[in-house]
C-alpha cells in the first residue's frame, strides 16, 4: 500500500490538534494511528523488540517503518561518505562525448536562432528604465566600501629585491641577534650565573642588564618550560620593527672641545691691569664718580660726603679738597689737554672748577676760555630755565669759576672731545627737558630734544664725528647733531641701562645694565648687541674703554672690576675679538653696593675704580 502524504515539506506540528495527518494521492485524509505510544511503551519496546534498532518513525504518516538490510547498508555507506550505489565505480575512464577528433559532420545541424544575432528589445527596454532610474537618483549604484582600517601590509616585505635596497640612504630591517650559548637549555657551566652574579642581575635596572633572562640548565629538552617573557619579547620586537627609523640621519661626530672658540691666552694679550697698586683714602662717603686728567697726572673724585678731591695718581697724595656743599653725582675732567677744567654735578647745579694743577700756560688758557664771554655782550641765558652765574669770594679761592643752575637734579655731566661743549642729564619721565648741551665759551645752553622719548639714563658724545648718544631705559638712540635727526636706535635687550661708553674709534659702543649684562654693539653690523657678556653676578654700575689699548672694563655691585680685551680690526669683514682677561677685586661691599665707577688712565694700561667703601683703587 503506497500511503504517500502530499502535504509537502511543512512542520508536522501543524496537524497535532487534528485527527488526520495529511492527504494521500487521491485527496483522502490520512488518519493518525488509533493509539499513540507514550514513553513507557517506547521503553518496553526498546527492551523487548529485537527490531527496535532498525525501526524509524515516519512523521509524515505517523507510522513506524522497519528498515530492510539493504536500506541499513545504504545508510551506513552514506554515513561513511561513500556512494549510495554499491555497483558505482567512481574511477571509471571518462567517455569523451566531444572527442578530440574533428568530425566532418556536426553533432547538431540546427540553424542559429534569429535572437542570437539581433539585440533584444525587451532587454533594451529594461536597461533604459534602469539608466533613467539611476539618473533620477531613485537607484543608488552600490558604493564600494573603502575600508581604510583593514589595510595591513608587511612593512619589510620587499626589502632586498626593491630599488630601495640599492639606495644609499636605505635602512634594512633590524635583525634579531642569533641565540648564543646563554639561550641553550644545557649551557656550558661557565655561562650559568653564580650567586653573586644573580644577586647583581636582580639589583640592576632592566635596561642595564646584559641578558633579559637568567641562563638555566635542564637535563633534557622535554623539561624546558614555556618562556614567561615570550609575549613581551614579541611585542618589543614589533616595536623595534615599526619604530625603526626608515631614513639614515647623517650625524657628524664632533669633539666638544672643537666647538669652543679658539681664544688667545690672556698671557699673549698683555699689557692689562692685574694687581691693586694704590688705594686713595680720604673720602668719608661713597665715591660715586672719578675722572682722570688728560695728562694722566691727576685724578678727581666726587663723593656723597660733599667734597671733590684731587689726587696725584703716582703717589696717591690728596693735593686739594673742594667742599661743594652737596652729594656729588658726577665729575668729568675736560678732555682738551690745553685747558685744565673740571665739571662737577651735584643736586641741580653743574660747577666748573679750575684746580690750577698744571703749568702757567694751561692755567692762563683755561681762564681765557672762562672769561671769553665777558669781553663780549651780556651773558646769554639758556633756555629760560638754565642760569649761568660766576663764583665769588671764598668759592673763587677754592677754584670754583662758574655755576650752571638747572631746573632739576643733575645726574651726569660729560664733555665733548674739543672741550668747549658739555652735556648734562636730568632724568625725568614727565618732561622733555632731560638733556642740556652747554657751550662754555659763549655761556649758552640749549635743550636739543623737543619730545620725551623715555627716561634718559646717560649720554655721550662721539669721539670724532658730530654724533650724540642718548641711552634711555631700554635703548640707545644716536643723533646726528649737524642734520639734527636720529640716525640709529640700538636695542639692548636689557631691562634697565646703567652706563655707556663709546669706543675711541667711534664704531663700537658698550653699555652696562642693572640686570648684570654688558652689551657690545658694532654700529656697522646691527642694531642688536654683537655680544652679551654675563660675567657679573650683580648690577653693572659703570663701563669704560681705554683710549689707546684694546681694553674695556666693567664695574659691578658684586665688588669686582672685570677687564676684557676687545680688539677692533680695521678689516670690516673681521668681527671684534672679545676676551675676558682679569677679574680685579679690591673693594669691600657696603650697603649692598660694590664698585660705583671705573675709568682708565689715558696713556698707561691702568684702571681706577671707586667704591661704596669710600676708597679709590688703582690697578696696574
Amino acid at each position: 500500500l503506497d500511503i504517500r502524504n502530499t502535504v509537502g515539506n511543512i512542520p508536522m506540528e501543524w496537524y497535532k490538534d487534528f485527527p488526520h495527518i495529511g492527504y494521500n494521492l487521491d485527496g483522502k485524509k490520512i488518519y493518525k494511528p488509533i493509539r499513540n505510544k507514550d514513553e513507557l511503551d517506547d521503553f518496553l519496546d526498546k527492551m523487548e523488540n529485537p527490531e527496535y534498532w532498525r525501526t524509524v518513525h515516519d512523521k509524515q504518516t505517523g507510522s513506524d517503518v522497519v528498515l530492510s538490510d539493504d536500506q541499513v547498508e545504504l545508510v551506513n555507506r552514506l554515513q561513511r561518505g561513500q556512494f549510495g550505489d554499491v555497483n558505482f565505480n567512481e574511477c571509471e575512464p571518462m567517455v569523451e562525448f566531444f572527442s578530440s577528433d574533428v568530425m566532418i559532420h556536426p553533432v547538431t545541424n540546427r540553424p542559429a536562432d534569429k535572437r542570437s544575432f539581433i539585440p533584444s528589445l525587451t532587454e533594451k527596454e529594461k536597461v533604459s528604465k534602469l539608466v533613467h532610474a539611476i539618473k533620477m537618483g531613485w537607484i543608488k549604484p552600490r558604493r564600494v566600501e573603502d575600508d581604510g582600517r583593514g589595510r595591513y601590509y608587511n612593512l619589510w616585505a620587499s626589502e632586498d629585491s626593491s630599488i630601495l635596497a640599492r639606495h644609499k640612504m636605505h635602512l634594512p630591517a633590524p635583525k634579531i641577534p642569533l641565540p648564543g650559548h646563554h639561550e641553550s637549555y644545557n649551557p656550558p657551566p661557565e655561562y650559568l650565573f653564580t650567586d653573586e652574579e644573580r644577586a647583581l642581575w636582580e639589583q640592576q635596572d632592566p635596561a642595564d642588564r646584559k641578558l633579559p633572562f637568567v641562563p638555566r640548565k635542564y637535563s633534557s629538552l622535554r623539561q624546558v618550560p614555556a618562556f614567561s617573557q615570550f609575549i613581551h619579547e614579541r611585542f618589543e620586537r614589533c616595536l623595534d620593527l615599526y619604530l625603526c627609523p626608515r631614513q639614515r640621519k647623517m650625524r657628524v661626530n664632533v669633539n666638544p672641545e672643537d666647538l669652543i672658540p679658539q681664544l688667545p691666552k690672556p698671557k699673549d694679550l698683555q699689557p692689562f691691569p692685574t694687581t691693586r697698586s694704590l688705594v686713595y683714602r680720604g673720602h668719608s662717603g661713597l665715591v660715586r664718580s672719578i675722572s682722570v686728567s688728560p695728562s694722566g697726572q691727576w685724578l678727581a673724585s666726587g663723593s656723597d660726603d660733599g667734597s671733590v678731591r684731587f689726587w696725584e695718581v703716582c703717589s696717591s697724595r690728596c693735593m686739594k679738597t673742594v667742599q661743594v656743599g652737596g652729594a656729588v653725582k658726577s665729575v668729568a675732567w675736560n678732555p682738551n689737554p690745553s685747558v685744565c677744567l673740571l665739571a662737577v654735578a651735584l643736586d641741580s647745579v653743574v660747577l666748573i672748577l679750575s684746580p690750577s694743577l698744571a703749568d702757567k700756560q694751561v692755567i692762563l688758557s683755561s681762564e681765557r676760555l672762562l672769561s671769553a664771554q665777558q669781553e663780549g655782550e651780556e651773558p646769554a641765558e639758556g633756555n629760560g630755565s638754565v642760569v649761568w652765574s660766576e663764583a665769588e669770594g671764598e668759592e673763587l679761592n677754592q677754584g670754583l669759576r662758574l655755576k650752571i643752575q638747572h631746573p632739576k637734579a643733575v645726574h651726569q655731566v660729560v664733555w665733548h672731545a674739543k672741550g668747549d661743549y658739555l652735556a648734562s642729564v636730568m632724568p625725568d619721565n614727565t618732561s622733555h627737558l632731560q638733556v642740556y648741551i652747554h657751550q662754555l665759551s659763549r655761556r649758552r645752553s640749549q635743550n636739543p630734544f623737543s619730545r620725551n622719548k623715555g627716561l634718559v639714563q646717560c649720554i655721550s658724545f662721539h669721539p670724532i664725528r658730530p654724533y650724540f648718544f642718548v641711552a634711555t631705559q631700554r635703548s640707545i638712540r644716536i643723533y646726528n647733531l649737524v642734520k639734527q635727526e636720529m640716525t640709529k636706535k640700538l636695542q639692548t635687550n636689557s631691562k634697565w641701562i646703567s652706563s655707556m661708553a663709546v669706543h675711541p674709534g667711534g664704531d663700537h659702543v658698550i653699555c652696562g645694565s642693572y640686570d648684570c649684562k654688558l652689551s657690545w654693539f658694532d654700529l656697522d653690523l646691527s642694531t642688536k648687541p654683537y655680544k652679551m657678556l654675563r660675567h657679573h653676578k650683580k648690577a653693572v654700575r659703570g663701563v669704560a674703554y681705554h683710549r689707546l689699548y684694546p681694553l674695556f672694563a666693567s664695574a659691578s655691585d658684586d665688588g669686582s672690576v672685570i677687564v676684557c680685551h676687545g680688539t677692533v680690526y680695521n678689516d670690516l669683514l673681521q668681527n671684534p675679538l672679545i676676551v675676558p682677561v682679569k677679574v680685579l677685586r679690591g673693594h669691600v661691599m657696603t650697603h649692598d653696593l660694590g664698585v660705583l665707577d671705573v675709568t682708565f688712565h689715558p696713556t698707561q694700561p691702568w684702571v681706577f675704580s671707586s667704591g661704596a667703601d669710600a676708597t679709590i683703587c688703582l690697578f696696574t
